[in-house]
This record gives structure tokens, sequence and C-alpha cells, in this order.
């Protein structure tokens, strides 16, 4: 998928690609309506300036008079307030219109990323999606915002000085437009080349951050590795790359810059020359020549500003493409819209609709393989689970364990057959109803910035304190807030990283038992407590799993034991089933499996 989403290396403007974000300009089309009125406003304004020179050396300066200076000044200074104001008015209106779109944009990324399945968390990096959502949405908002107005600003000046100039004198005007075409063209080879340098920079920066990244969460490993010399002459390679793309880029600017300038002066020079020839004749008076050598200056840097953004705009494609094909990744789990019609989506659950959940689960000729995968995992895999049963699932690491799990819990859907919950195609109900009836305990579990009783309330946001602090107790989680200096106050910092993980497995366990659901998940999710911990809520386990359907993947052959159904995976496929008692007198995997467990964690087999 992340494959997928980093193809689109726009080589050309394409209207197509930008006509993603109709949808979006829509909403701000009154915006850009004034946007571009006052951009209209201001480039006439800009152009105008020359005429006043013209104007000034005509009436003042060439007759050595101040008559009517006054009046000239007042015109001219009204001129100047009036750009000034639009230059206000105009601004604002574009932050508004980058701002509008960075938000949206980055909400819908979101929204939808909050509705895709597992199966695409399993296949692409957080990095990635971070730099989809926030650097590119940035970007596109910004050449919305700013870009665009810009070439309207540019084509309006460089249409009214064209109008000027062709009205005074066509010759000089075709004169100077003779030179915009070796603009272009230095322009043109330049930028084409330092586009790709600013590719092959950006590349590289995500290459650093990955690396501050690595070296940030990998500190402690690296420690212990003593691999910090090699981090170190890794991540010189990686800015050495950089320093070299940098510089190269540079170059490109600083011989481009000063080749465009000296093309001006070609403009310059070229009517300096020809309009100095018609004044000399008396073809042409002063004030005109003067107008004309303003424009001559002024006219190049619209044009090369122009063409840099229209470049901008090419490589700003590149993020279209890269968002708009986070917004297309498909939603391989979907409700019917009959069925979303009755229970609601996610983000609008029609909750007074919902049946109570039992939690009797049945496979019914199941068939799966994942969706990136050939072979099927399952086939035509039947079984029953009476609400109330506990299920265990091992195998070794690796073989595929969560599998049953995820399709029980419809992380996934059968490639062929059916699941039912409660007698019924869970396919029939919609996805919240069933996830809102799960308590899942995962191995390496998740803490939201915030405090830990803020924590533990996610699992039932309604609950009170006393809930809270209940839920807490029931699996020693009470102990965690204990230790710490401001009880379940504290705050458990970025992902947890202020609490052990066994603390924050702990924690988890009561955020499960506060929502109090009729299906508990438990994903090897003693495997991070130590003997002690875990003995403490061993009990409390039993008594929460009592009465509620259970899957347990776990590693600890107290925990297994005492499961109704046993399940043994082994590359991925189910090979045995039955009771602890019914597996072991097989003398098959289980049995090879228990044997390894009693002697890693000193039990007794039977």
């Amino acid at each position: 998928m992340q494959e997928t989403l980093e193809k689109g290396q726009a080589v050309k403007f394409s209207m197509k690609i930008w006509g993603r974000l109709f949808p979006y300009l829509k909403n701000v089309r009154k915006h850009i309506v004034a946007v571009l009125i006052f951009m209209l406003l201001s480039a006439l304004t800009e152009a105008s300036y020359p005429l006043f020179t013209s104007r000034a050396v005509n009436s003042f300066i060439t007759p050595a008079t101040t008559n009517g200076l006054l009046p000239f000044a007042l015109v001219f200074l009204a001129f100047i307030v009036l750009e000034g104001v639009t230059v206000i008015l105009f601004s604002r209106r574009s932050i508004t219109i980058e701002m509008f779109m960075g938000r949206m944009l980055k909400r819908d990324c979101f929204v939808h990323l909050q509705q895709l399945p597992l199966s695409f968390y399993n296949t692409t990096s957080v990095g990635f999606l971070l730099a989809r959502v926030m650097s590119d949405t940035d970007r596109i908002s910004g050449m919305v915002a700013w870009g665009f107005a810009q070439v309207a600003w540019n084509i309006c000046y460089i249409a009214g000085a064209l109008i000027f100039m062709f009205t005074q004198s066509w010759r000089l005007a075709l004169l100077l437009l003779a030179v915009i075409p070796l603009v272009l063209l230095v322009n043109w080879f330049f930028q084409r080349r330092i586009l790709a340098v600013n590719r092959r920079v950006r590349a590289i920066n995500a290459r650093i951050t990955g690396a501050y990244n690595e070296g940030i969460t990998g500190a402690k490993a690296s420690k212990t590795l003593v691999i910090e010399d090699l981090n170190v002459r890794e991540f010189s390679a990686v800015t050495a790359d950089m320093y070299r793309e940098s510089v190269r880029g540079a170059m490109l600017t600083a011989i481009m810059l000063p080749l465009v300038l000296f093309c001006g002066s070609i403009a310059v020079g070229a009517v300096l020359y020809r309009g100095g020839i018609l004044v000399m004749d008396q073809l042409m008076d002063f004030g005109i020549l003067s107008a004309f050598i303003s424009y001559a200056v002024g006219i190049v840097e619209p044009v090369v500003q122009t063409a840099a953004i229209f470049t901008d705009m090419v490589s700003a494609q590149v993020g279209i493409e890269r968002v708009t094909a986070l917004m297309d990744a498909p939603l391989t789990i979907t409700d019917t819209p009959g069925v979303a019609e009755k229970y609601g989506d996610v983000f609008n659950p029609k909750r007074e609709n919902w049946e109570k959940l039992s939690g009797d689960i049945t496979f019914e000729n199941v068939w799966f393989k994942y969706p990136d995968g050939n072979e099927f995992i399952l086939e035509d895999f039947s079984l029953h689970i009476p609400a109330g049963t506990t299920v265990a699932i091992v195998g070794e690491t690796g073989a595929g364990k969560s599998t049953l799990v995820n399709l029980a819990c419809r992380f996934f859907e059968p490639t062929k057959g059916r699941v039912l919950i409660d007698g019924r195609d869970y396919r029939e109900r919609s996805q919240l109803w069933l996830h809102s009836a799960l308590g899942y305990v995962l191995q390496d579990p998740h803490l939201f910035s915030g405090t830990v009783m803020e924590n533990i309330r996610y699992g039932r946001l309604e609950a009170t304190d006393a809930e809270v602090v209940a839920a807490a107790r029931l699996v020693s989680a009470d102990v965690v807030a204990a230790k710490l200096p401001d009880g379940y106050a504290t705050q458990v910092g970025e992902g947890g990283d202020r609490l052990s993980t066994g603390e924050k497995q702990l924690v988890s366990f009561a955020r499960a038992v506060l929502a109090d659901p009729p299906i508990f998940v438990l994903d090897e999710a003693t495997s991070s407590i130590d003997t002690e911990t875990e003995l403490l809520i061993q009990n409390a386990i039993s008594h929460i799993l009592n009465g509620r359907t259970s899957f347990i993947i776990a590693h600890r052959l107290s925990t297994i034991r005492r499961a109704d159904i046993i399940l043994v995976v082994d590359d991925g496929k189910i090979v045995e089933r039955g009771t602890h008692e019914e597996l072991m007198a097989k003398g098959g995997r289980y049995a090879a499996l228990c044997r390894a467990m009693a002697l890693e964690q000193n039990e007794d087999v039977v």
C-alpha cells in the first residue's frame, strides 16, 4: 500500500490532478474571487507607476516647473494607499484560503485514516502517513493560496505593462518582448535541474528525519549494543548527501539569478539605445523613455516568477497525488448502505438500534487469505464458540495466532464463508456494534497522552472516578497508581513512556475491564508482566472472563490450561483443537509445546 501511495512523480502541469482540489476550492470560492479582484487592482496599480514617472518627467522635470505638483502628488499618494490596502485585503483572504484548505485536507485524511482497516496499517509506515497528512497538505494549501494568486498578479502586471508600451511605441515594445524568450529559456534550463535537486533534497531529508527518529527511540538499544559509532557514520553519510545536493541546488540558483539579471540588463540596454535614438530624433519624449526603462527593469521579474511558480506547481502535484492516493485508499471492510442506515457509522452511531450482544460466535466454512497473500490461511474452517467460552490459541512465535482473532473481531473478513455473531452473519450488523463489544488487551499496549485516570476511562467515557478506581483495583492497577507521584492524576507521557511495560499493561487491563465487554481478547497480555504481578491478576482474570466469550493468545501454560477450547496454530494453519487433557493425550504438537513451556516456566505440564 505504501508503494502505491508513493507513486505519482508528475513531470508536467496537469489540470486533471489539480482538479482533485475543486471540492475544497468550491468552499472558498468567494475568497478566491476576492483575491483575484485585489490582485488585479494591485497589479494594475503597480503597472501604473511608470506612467507617473513619465508624467513627472514631462510635466515637472523637463520644463523645470512645480505647477500642478500638489495635485499630482496627492493622486500618486492615493495610488500608493490603494495598493497598500489591496495587499492587506489580499493577504487576509489568502491566509483564510491557506488555513481552510490545510485544515480540510488534514481533516479528511485523518477521518479516512480512522476508517481504514488494520491491513492498511500493517503495510504503511507511520512516518509516511505523517508526511502526507502534515507536510504535503501544508504545501498544497500554501500553493493554492499564494502561488496561484502570485501568478494572477504577474499576468495582470505584464498585461497592463504591455498595453501601455504598445500604445506608446510598438517598436520599443517588440524590442523588449524579444528578450523575454531568452529569459524563459534560461529559467527553463535551470528550473528543471533545480527541481530535480530539490526532490532529491526532500528525499534525503526524509531519511535524516528517519535517522533522528531511530536514534532517539532506539537510544537504549544503541547503547547496549555499543553501535553509537556506527550510527554516527551512517548519519554522517546521509547528511553528507544532503550537503552535496543542497550545495548543488544553491549553485544552480546562484548561476541562474545573475543570468536572468543579465537578460534584464540586455532589455534595458536595448531600450536605452533605441529609445535614445528616438528621443534625439524627437520621435519620443523623455517621459515615455523613462517609463519604458522602468518596464524593462520590472517586467523580467514577473516573467521569471511565473515560470518558477509553474515549476513549483508541477512539484506540488506530487503532493496532491500522494494525498489523494491516501484518501482513495480503499475501505476493504465496509458496512452495506442498509446496515449503515439502521446502525449508523463510526461517527454517527445509532445505538438505540443496536441489539444486545451475548458473544456466541460461529465460524462457518471459513476460507481466508490475507489481501496481499496468495495462500489460504484457513481452509473450510468451522468452529462453534458458545457464549461464555474461553478459547486459547497457542503456537510458535510468528505462527499466525492472531488470524482467528482478527476474523472474529472483524478486523479482517472471510475470503469465503461466514462468521456468525449470535446466529447472524456479522456483516448484517455494523462494525462499530461489534467493536464496541470488544475488550482488547494487547501484548504491547498503547496509552494516550494524559493521566492514568483518563487512560482507564477510555474504556467507558461516561464512567465515574469511583468506577475507574474499582476497575483498576480489580486487576491490581491501583498498585501502579499508588507508586506514582500524583496517583491517578499522574501524566503517563507520550505513548505511556513514563510507565514501565508491565505498568502500561495493567492500566490497559483496567481500561478493558471498565468497558465490561461481552467478548474479551487477551493477546499475550501477561507476557510483559513479571511473575509476581501476574499472580496478582490471575484470579482477577478468571473473574473477568467468567460469563464472557474470551480469546487468549498466551505463552504461559497456567493461562492456557483453564481454557474450554485450545487451538494449536502452525505455519498460519490450525493443526489441532480440543481441551488441554484431550490434546495432551494425543501427544501431538500441543503436547510438545506444553513440555517446552513447562521447562521454560518451571511449571507442571499435567
